[in-house]
């Protein structure tokens, strides 16, 4: 089902036939390791939690590195093509999968409890329901908000889909970067939220504040005014036009990085309390701006209008993630 509604999503991005058909076989065998996916991120969300972020790495820097040296294997000696791509990460995502649920019940095994644990408890899965859904909508729907302003981008031609290609890697490692140090926050809140002890999360928020300001700052600074070199390493043959486009992009969205950063770790902290409803709110008011404004702004402005639309949402949603934050009750953090 997946892999036919991935289908339909990219016919509508305009996506050539060859590519398409690659696309779907891609899936076709990716989607059958999403149990595996599933599992290992539970068992890295206890690591998390447990205040080990030292295991998940190893478990993701092993099977990242396996997965290339399969895909090398698979495409070069087997001549698998593209299901060979698809079977090696298939393949390195059940390996660490089965790895990472081992050495969860090991360290299990370790914590002494003063009664036998419920094998199933329906108040925990309650609890649990009410912080995933919620998080499983964000995710789903910043999905399928970025497919709409892909196909919007794509109608501007190649040369515009290879510029903002090359721009968006160098912006999605700063923005990776930021949301995993959210992560971070999120998992102190929620240890201190359950110890009582909310002033370490007051503390804790402005250590992650200033932390993921130290990260951007410097980033802003080098996509600002170095961005035309950094933009060359992703294009193949970079045009004019392309290269322009990339440079475009990094000038109006990296100086705004620092906003970003101060509403990840804000989010942190909402996500860590279980304030999803106000986490959410913050969310979807950044997609919705994005989206609408993509859509409204490229009519008349062109593809600008679409790199412009991206500021305003991070402004709206670090406004609006500000203002949760600020108006908790701490005295009433359980309400």
């Amino acid at each position: 089902v997946g892999a036919i509604f991935c289908t339909d999503l990219l016919h509508i991005i305009h996506t050539p036939e060859n590519v398409l058909a690659d696309s779907r076989l891609y899936l076709d065998i990716y989607i059958l390791g999403l149990p595996f996916v599933f599992y290992y991120n539970i068992a890295t969300g206890i690591f998390s939690a447990l205040g080990d972020s030292k295991t998940p790495f190893l478990f993701l820097a092993c099977s990242s590195l396996s997965n290339i040296g399969m895909d090398i294997i698979f495409v070069t000696l087997f001549k698998m093509g593209v299901a060979g791509v698809a079977w090696a990460t298939f393949l390195c995502q059940g390996v660490s999968c089965i790895l990472a649920l081992l050495f969860v019940f090991r360290r299990f095994n370790k914590i002494k409890t003063e009664e036998r644990p419920k094998l199933f408890s329906r108040r925990l899965l309650a609890k649990i329901t009410v912080i995933a859904v919620p998080s499983i909508l964000q995710q789903s729907f910043v999905s399928v908000g970025n497919i709409i302003i892909q196909g919007i981008i794509n109608s501007f031609g190649s040369a515009v889909m290879a510029g903002y290609s090359a721009s968006i890697k160098l912006n999605n490692l700063v923005i990776t970067s930021l949301a995993t140090i959210g992560n971070g926050i999120s998992n102190f809140t929620a240890q201190n939220y359950g110890a009582g002890k909310t002033n370490r999360i007051k503390e804790g928020w402005r250590s992650g504040v200033g932390l993921v300001l130290l990260i951007s700052i410097p980033f802003s600074l080098i996509y600002f005014f170095a961005g035309k070199y950094l933009v060359y390493i992703f294009l193949n043959n970079p045009s004019g036009t392309a290269m322009q486009v990339g440079v475009e992009i990094l000038r109006i969205i990296a100086p705004f990085y620092i906003l970003i950063a101060a509403k990840l770790a804000t989010d942190g902290v909402l996500r860590g309390l279980g304030k999803m409803n106000r986490f959410m709110a913050a969310t979807f008011t950044d997609l919705a701006l994005r989206v609408i404004l993509a859509v409204l702004l490229s009519k008349s402005m062109g593809a600008t209008g679409i790199w412009l639309a991206w500021p305003i949402g991070w402004c709206a949603a670090t406004l609006l993630s500000l203002i949760f934050y600020k108006t908790l009750k701490w005295n009433k953090i359980s309400d």
